[in-house]
């Protein structure tokens, strides 16, 4: 995954310098309704000026979208919203299911790094939510860019600030709950790094996640397997079981009273306690 370095000057920004060192292109904005939305737009109208790994970021984002069209929404300053267009060409379409995951991935491995030396803990939850200490600090989503099939971009939104009262639900977190100053140029230029390492070693391995070494990595990060799961599905119902592993194809492995095996690759994946009797 190479980019042009003709951006770096003209659109490197002075308060991220990090990142301006791997990203192309560096774009913050005051405030915005939606990242994603904006880098959507801007590779619609002028592809050539959002190479791979440019990336457009602000605190103060009025309308995010999460999965399942939920609107994501923060107070102006509590948290970190920026969005990446990936070149995705050299990965065969077949494996580019695994692109939310490495991602989920890249950002938990930078989430850590910020951790170190303090007593919590990042983890990976299925498919690409980041949690620290069990409370989600950080939510990815991705999409194809309309008529720009080989582009992929990835947005996020990561809990910085933003105090215990501001949290959306009461499963979250933040860098500030957990009383650690998040270093905002590093974690970008650490989640890109990691991003980009991962998705040229997919694309070298033909799109093969296990030989590339993708599967092992997003294995070791997610604290899903292992743990009992109420999986709710698109079609309303819950799938109660034990995340057992993730399949070839990026898919959640979930074993049943111990006897038969679901494979999941979509829906809404609660951690819980053993399973309520009755159910």
């Amino acid at each position: 995954m190479t980019h042009s370095s003709s951006y770096s000057l003209s659109h490197s920004h002075p308060g991220f310098p990090l990142t301006a060192a791997v990203s192309p292109r560096v774009q913050v904005v005051e405030t915005t309704d939606s990242t994603n939305a904006d880098v959507v737009r801007h590779v619609v109208d002028a592809p050539h000026e959002w190479p791979h790994l440019s990336l457009l970021l602000t605190t103060d984002q009025r309308a995010g979208r999460g999965r399942l069209d939920r609107t994501w929404v923060t107070p102006p300053g509590s948290a970190l919203a920026a969005s990446v267009a990936v070149d995705a060409a050299a990965i065969p379409a077949a494996a580019r299911g695994w692109i939310p995951l490495l991602a989920g991935a890249a950002m938990t491995r930078a989430i850590a790094a910020q951790l170190a030396g303090s007593v919590h803990t990042a983890t990976l939850k299925w498919p690409n939510d980041v949690l620290v200490d069990g409370g989600k600090i950080c939510g990815i989503l991705a999409e194809v860019v309309p008529g720009h099939p080989d582009v992929v971009v990835i947005g996020s939104g990561v809990n910085t600030r933003m105090p215990q009262g501001d949290l959306p639900v009461d499963t979250a977190t933040s860098f500030a709950v957990v009383g650690v100053t998040c270093d905002e140029d590093r974690l970008l230029a650490d989640y890109l790094s990691a991003l980009d390492e991962q998705l040229t070693a997919l694309a070298a391995a033909g799109g093969d996640a296990a030989a590339s070494g993708v599967l092992a990595e997003v294995e070791a990060l997610c604290s899903t397997l292992g743990s009992e799961v109420a999986v709710s599905l698109p079609d309303g119902q819950t799938l109660w079981g034990r995340a057992q592993r993730i399949d070839h194809d990026g898919r959640l492995v979930v074993e049943q009273d111990g006897e038969y095996e679901s494979v999941v690759s979509a829906g809404d994946v609660v951690h819980v306690r053993p399973r309520p009797s009755g159910s």
